[in-house]
């Protein structure tokens, strides 16, 4: 049967773009659906202004005029000149076990990556690492977290057949949550309060935390400048991803470091995992899935570790131990048993090492791929 690709060029197709991973994964008791709301705006070249910087397709692979694949398309202008790349992204992929209509989203979207001039296909990846990346490769067995890939297996498979080989992979830890800090921890967290003149910032609504957004942002894109497919925030995307994501955070978990001056050392962001409340509305916020989210975030064992970054001038001086105290002593507190890491670039052994004197053990594993063209 022929196999016919189409770009996304009406309201129908988009919705049928971003509804068609919920009936490959229909029986799939690990995949948690996106919040629709999000995706409407994510995939909306008025409202997310990483369209602007980028040249972009979202592509539909049909079958006998049904839907059975997608895949988008990303060249990041800014971020390749920044980088001096000349590389194009592939992102969003789903296709059900099914190599010819797999091969032919990847063969459209190459051709349209050489006819942009593009000398590599990268992906899974979007616009930044603050997307979903990477085809996860291990840990299939365990539940998905928000802002992660949940594929099947057979999505890497048929990729590596393709003569894709691995650009980098991201490893998640899962933490338990320790019944007492230990000693050495300890240790480190008191000469770091007893040396420093800083202030600790807790919180219990998120009103006392708006002020602090652009602030706690700009130190990210000053932290996580050296980091792979990291594309910093402009002033007027700050808005943007704050909006997104805190109405969904339990403030308890945000920790801030100030010095006396008020300026941000730094910051330690996680969020109880809402992954069962997003199943049990489907993904639809309104106009009663938001309960459903809250009563899964105040119910939930585990704590997802989101953002977290320290000054250049200020590391080494125990921040990190003095953030990670208060953060498992609120999690303590609320019932958390443990804590997952999200996505950290295998490369970045300083960070690793941290996760695994805290008994940190390796339960994920994703991997972006590359491809010369």
């Amino acid at each position: 049967m022929a196999i016919k690709i189409q770009l996304v060029s009406s309201r129908r197709q988009l919705r049928d773009f971003i509804h068609l991973p919920a009936k490959i994964h229909v029986s799939h008791s690990n995949w948690v659906p996106p919040i629709y709301m999000d995706d409407n705006a994510f995939f909306n070249a008025k409202k997310n202004k990483s369209f602007s910087y980028c040249d972009t397709i979202l592509a539909l692979a049909y079958k006998d005029k049904q839907v059975v694949g997608r895949i988008m398309g990303i060249i990041n202008h800014r971020y390749n000149e920044a980088k001096n790349e000349k590389d194009a992204r592939f992102c969003f992929m789903e296709t059900w076990n099914d190599e010819e209509v797999f091969n032919a989203l990847i063969a459209y979207t190459e051709n349209w990556a050489r006819e942009k001039g593009c000398e590599n296909l990268v992906g899974p990846l979007g616009f930044s690492d603050k997307d979903p990346q990477g085809f996860m490769v291990e840990g299939f067995d365990e539940p998905i977290v928000i802002a992660s890939n949940g594929n099947f297996p057979y999505m890497p498979e048929l990729l590596e057949k393709l003569d894709y080989s691995k650009k980098v992979d991201c490893v998640v830890y899962k933490i338990p949550v320790p019944d007492e800090i230990p000693a050495f921890y300890n240790a480190i967290y008191k000469r770091a309060v007893q040396k420093n003149t800083i202030n600790v910032l807790e919180f219990t609504s998120r009103k006392k935390i708006k002020p602090l957004i652009h602030p706690v942002l700009r130190l990210l894109n000053e932290t996580f400048a050296p980091i792979y497919a990291f594309d910093p925030f402009e002033e007027r995307e700050m808005d943007d991803f704050a909006n997104r994501y805190l109405p969904l955070l339990d403030p308890h978990f945000i920790k801030i470091i100030t010095d006396n001056e008020g300026k941000i050392m730094s910051f330690l962001i996680a969020m109880p995992d809402i992954s069962k409340g997003l199943i049990a509305c489907k993904g639809h916020v309104l106009p009663f899935g938001i309960f459903q989210i809250i009563s899964a975030r105040n119910k939930s064992k585990q704590l997802n570790l989101l953002l977290g970054g320290i000054r250049e001038d200020c590391r080494g001086q125990g921040l990190d131990a003095i953030m990670g105290v208060k953060m498992f002593a609120t999690a303590k507190k609320r019932g958390i048993e443990y804590l997952d890491s999200h996505l950290e670039l295998e490369s970045n052994v300083k960070i690793r090492m941290e996760m695994e004197r805290m008994n940190g053990v390796i339960y994920k594993r994703y991997r972006v791929y590359r491809h010369q063209l």
